[in-house]
């Protein structure tokens, strides 16, 4: 729904595209964070803090990606829209009633996943079903020739997405295999330098293994090797939680198995994957900011839960 209208508006395509696959890459950083339960298990950390610990630099990331698109449509020009691309207020409320039936979606799938009817992956599955009746019973959609274009290019968007999630699992495999990333991380382990330069190689390490490898194999391979070290170093286990969490993201941007690049490829295929990654590379730099921010002010991260939770 954002890049559509973003490009009636005037912005560039790079811009519409770029800030809604690095947008997406948000949800791991603020709570509700699969990979900060993946990581809290793998730490023996508390997951309660590692939520409360994401808010604040959840934020300040979304300001910062924020702050660069206010910059860059007002370099380019766009910040002034023509008016007839804007809904007044009567518009507004003419239109809420259509989202009535997007709501509804929304409550059926909590309601499964949380009322213990489905479990996530289940719950998906009811998601796609009352989208489907909806289609059929609101928008009048009985045409089997209407269904099947729909259901058509669902497989086609969920099948190329599981042949890069299946590709990147296999590599993975291989990686873990043969030792590879455990023997990278113990070798950086071993080096007797300065916490900050160890800090660092290790953020780079985090970001090339992005490149290749999903957030959940990377977690589950590297911190029990890395965060003995990270502690053993005056560093924080929560505080490494976010940083690290933020690699994972920008992993989620980066090719060659940026997926997030080729979920936005898929849906605007007049894009070019190039375009795509011209227009997410300045959000990249804005995570980059981001962690160093969190190195040189911490309590960015560490405040919060120590405000609640003592």
């Amino acid at each position: 729904m954002g890049i559509p209208e973003m490009r009636r508006r005037g912005y560039a395509a790079d811009l519409a595209t770029g800030s809604i696959a690095a947008g997406g890459t948000l949800g791991i950083l603020i709570p509700p964070s699969v990979t900060m339960i993946l990581y809290g298990i793998a730490s023996e950390t508390s997951i309660g803090r590692l939520f409360i610990a994401g808010i604040l630099p959840g934020l300040m990331l979304t300001g910062l990606f924020i702050a660069w698109a206010l910059f860059l449509s007002w370099r380019r020009g766009t910040t002034k829209v023509s008016a007839d691309v804007y809904y007044s207020w009567a518009q507004r409320f003419e239109l809420l009633p259509r989202l009535l039936p997007l709501l509804g979606v929304i409550i059926g799938v909590i309601y499964a996943l949380y009322g213990g009817i489905a479990t996530p992956s289940e719950a998906a599955g009811v998601g796609a079903a009352l989208c489907l009746i909806m289609v059929i019973i609101i928008y009048r959609m009985w045409h089997w020739t209407a269904i099947w274009t729909i259901v058509r290019d669902a497989i086609r968007e969920s099948g190329m997405l599981l042949l890069i999630i299946g590709m990147s699992v296999l590599f993975s495999y291989a990686m873990s295999s043969s030792l590879v990333t455990q023997s990278i991380a113990e070798a950086i382990a071993e080096m007797e330098v300065n916490r900050w330069i160890l800090l660092a190689l290790i953020n780079v390490l985090l970001l090339v293994l992005g490149c290749f490898l999903p957030p959940a194999a990377i977690i589950l391979m590297t911190t029990p090797i890395i965060l003995p070290v990270i502690t053993a170093a005056g560093f924080d286990p929560i505080w490494f939680g976010v940083v690290l969490t933020i690699n994972m993201e920008l992993g989620l941007i980066t090719p060659p198995v940026g997926l997030n690049l080729f979920v936005i490829n898929g849906i605007t295929p007049d894009v070019s994957l190039t375009t795509i990654l011209r227009g997410a590379f300045p959000f990249m730099m804005c995570m980059v900011i981001s962690i160093v921010l969190l190195c040189f002010f911490p309590e960015i991260a560490t405040w919060l839960p120590t405000a609640m939770m003592g």
